[in-house]
């Protein structure tokens, strides 16, 4: 058993793994994970989640809550390799870590739980892998639960997920009666003498079995020769091909995306961990048998590649920003050309920035191991960068390129915030800022209408970790309750609008008289300004001078309309007539006389409140469908189309009013058995129905 690991040295890249633990929440990642940490010899004793004790939950909402929340890496030795592996969250709301973890990685390995098979979430993360073409392994765990079923999960993984799933082993006994597992490579039982699972023991096929095994590797045999013509004929031609033949075909297949290996064991009762460490070693690609990475060169715009080599020019993306309380700011990276050496120089070429590398360090979960320098291929973390975050390119002054950056999904969810005293208002923004630093799905927003301060997140269990942090960490006394609807104000029909200011009050006086024509803006207008301003004064009825002080008034006044005091939007307006005092007048008079013009316009003009209108796309299993399409309509919601997509998802496009859609994260999970997930952007503004007015004039918003 291998235990050290390689650092601040070459590393041969063929003997490097980058892989992510991925899965639905409660399959045994973590716990996987922590056997992984124990063979390989980083840990001495075995921490269980469920104590709060495993190594990769080190955040103490995840030892509360039992879940993974960030995710987390930690570096390995096995059979002479480096295993770099990230353990990542299971729950949708936390999906970017899942994301952004992905993205940087060569392979994966993807858990099942033996007795539910493929859950909602399984399927959201096989999509994501999808995405980035990562190559990934099955472990079907709890195979020692009651109910535990190999079969079916393997036929849920093809049914559910349009994979094509190669088993390499079968279970000797399901449930209560899981006493092993059989090799299907090896022609082998695997059972355990001890309780840690360190004590392997191998046997012949029973005979009971026979049947089973002949069959299940018949199969596999089959499903591996089909990717390979040479040995499809040498099989057809009833030629023997030998095993290291049969792992070397499936490792080409898999590394292709083709195929899909499975194993099994019961990662709680420390069985099947070792084999599945192996088959991360035989299987999965190292940072040579992935494609060269691709980017722009900033100064001719055109596309480079970067080879996993020493020898090429620095390329690297910073994929995740981890706030530490003792040392600051940290920025984990995948090298994937060149060398990054502690206390060089390199430029940050997303945004032009020269940035120098502070400490270098190898990641332990919460723990740092220092190094002198991370080689093409391997993945570390750097303390100090001022101007990087996630998404962004590290390289060569000489040689720039920006690699794609990360995309991470919209927030759909919003609440409002505000500190308790002054004290708190200065360490909420710090806290807020820092925070949206490490998640890109955590947005912050003051709202101008309502002067809220709105976050915005995946879901309500994201946005309550993050608030429990702040409250935590960084020690901010806040409120948090539910944000304001920021509704518009517009005219229907066209008006004439009058304004005028006097007043006298001993000596000079003020005077100003302004009248205007509005009318609302076609729907397909070009116009940016929610306001446009013309000014059609003809023969000096009122001096060029005074004409932008009118304008002025006009503006200022359409910041707040006159049915609930929300912005006006979608007027043109045009300056006609007026008079003026060549005494009295000033500036000050003619912007008042606009905004009381602004005022009377509107007031006449049938004003009405518009609604913000939102594009929403749902993406749920086929069969939630018709619950889906209901719902929405339920929910004043047009259905713009439903695309039906061939791993029987359907997307489900609709344009709804946002006051209808808060807490709809939690209603389309409830609605799909977890299996939904939805975004939402800005669409358009609608005018509102006369009950939805009235409710909003009632209460005073």
């Amino acid at each position: 058993m291998a235990k050290k690991v390689i650092t601040g040295s070459a590393l041969d890249l063929e003997k490097v793994r980058n892989i992510g633990i991925i899965a639905h929440i409660d399959a045994g990642k973590t716990t996987t994970t922590e056997r992984v940490l124990y063979y390989a010899g980083l840990i001495h004793r075995m921490g269980e989640v469920h104590d709060g004790a495993a190594t990769t939950d080190y955040m103490e909402q995840e030892k509360e809550r039992g879940i993974t929340i960030t995710s987390a890496a930690v570096t390995a030795a096995w059979r002479g390799c480096q295993i770099n592996l990230i353990d990542t969250p299971g729950h949708v709301d936390f999906t970017a870590e899942v994301q952004r973890s992905l993205r940087v990685l060569d392979g994966g390995v993807v858990v099942f739980d033996g007795v539910a098979g493929v859950e909602p979430q399984s399927e959201t993360v096989w999509r994501q892998a999808n995405d980035y073409h990562v190559p990934r392994i099955c472990f079907v765990n709890k195979m020692d639960r009651v109910g535990a079923d190999f079969e079916r999960a393997v036929s849920m993984i093809i049914d559910r997920l349009n994979a094509n799933p190669v088993p390499i082993q079968i279970p000797y006994g399901e449930g209560a009666d899981f006493g092993g597992i059989i090799d299907l490579m090896k022609s082998e039982l695997v059972t355990y003498g001890d309780d840690l699972g360190a004590a392997i023991e191998r046997h012949p096929v029973p005979a009971d079995i026979q049947d089973a095994y002949e069959a299940a590797r018949a199969e596999m045999i089959e499903k591996i020769v089909e990717t390979d013509e040479a040995l499809t004929e040498r099989y057809l031609n009833e030629e023997e091909i030998s095993q290291d033949e049969l792992i070397a075909a499936l490792r080409v297949a898999t590394v292709s995306g083709r195929v899909q290996p499975v194993l099994l064991g019961s990662a709680l009762k420390n069985k099947g961990v070792q084999l599945l460490l192996d088959a991360v070693v035989d299987l999965l690609p190292s940072p040579l048998d992935v494609p060269p990475i691709h980017g722009i060169n900033p100064k001719t715009d055109e596309v480079e590649e970067r080879h996993a080599s020493d020898d090429e020019p620095l390329s690297a993306l910073v994929f995740k920003i981890v706030t530490d309380p003792f040392v600051g700011r940290l920025a984990f990276f995948r090298v994937y050309s060149g060398v990054i050496v502690a206390g060089s120089s390199v430029i940050n070429t997303t945004k032009d920035r020269r940035e120098r590398v502070g400490r270098v360090v190898r990641m332990f979960a919460d723990r740092r191991e220092d190094v002198t320098e991370v080689h093409a291929g391997d993945i570390a973390a750097t303390l100090a960068l001022k101007d990087t975050f996630t998404g962004d390119t590290l390289a060569d002054d000489g040689h720039p390129i920006v690699l794609e950056a990360i995309k991470f999904p919209t927030p759909v969810i919003s609440v409002a915030i505000e500190p308790k005293t002054k004290a708190d208002q200065d360490k909420m923004g710090e806290a807020l800022a820092k925070l949206a630093e490490e998640d890109p799905t955590f947005v912050v927003n003051v709202d101008e209408q309502t002067g809220q301060t709105l976050i915005s997140g995946m879901g309500e269990l994201h946005l309550e970790v993050l608030v429990d942090r702040l409250f935590r960490e960084f020690k901010v006394d806040a409120r948090v309750g539910r944000p304001r609807v920021s509704y518009r104000e517009t005219i229907t029909v066209p008006v004439r609008g009058e304004g005028r200011f006097v007043r006298q009050s001993g000596g000079s006086g003020q005077y100003g008289h302004a009248i205007i024509e509005l009318e609302p803006l076609p729907e397909d207008s070009e116009e940016e300004e929610d306001v446009v301003f013309e000014n059609g004064i003809v023969g000096g009825t009122i001096p060029r001078e005074y004409i932008r002080s009118i304008e002025h008034g006009i503006r200022e006044a359409a910041q707040s309309g006159v049915l609930a005091g929300y912005p006006v939007v979608g007027v043109k307006v045009r300056l006609v007539d007026g008079s003026y005092h060549e005494v009295d007048s000033s500036d000050m008079a003619f912007k008042i006389a606009g905004s009381m013009a602004l005022k009377d316009g509107v007031q006449h003009g049938r004003p009405a409140l518009l609604e913000p209108f939102m594009r929403i796309e749902v993406v749920v299993p086929e069969e939630f469908a018709g619950t889906i399409v209901g719902d929405l309509s339920s929910r004043r919601s047009n259905i713009t189309g439903i695309d039906t997509r061939s791993d029987g998802v359907s997307a489900i496009h609709a344009e709804a009013p946002l006051a209808e859609m808060f807490g709809y994260t939690t209603e389309v999970r409830n609605m799909t058995q977890g299996r939904g997930s939805f975004t939402m952007e800005f669409h358009k503004y609608e005018p509102a129905p006369e009950y939805i007015v009235e409710g909003v004039l009632k209460s005073g918003r």
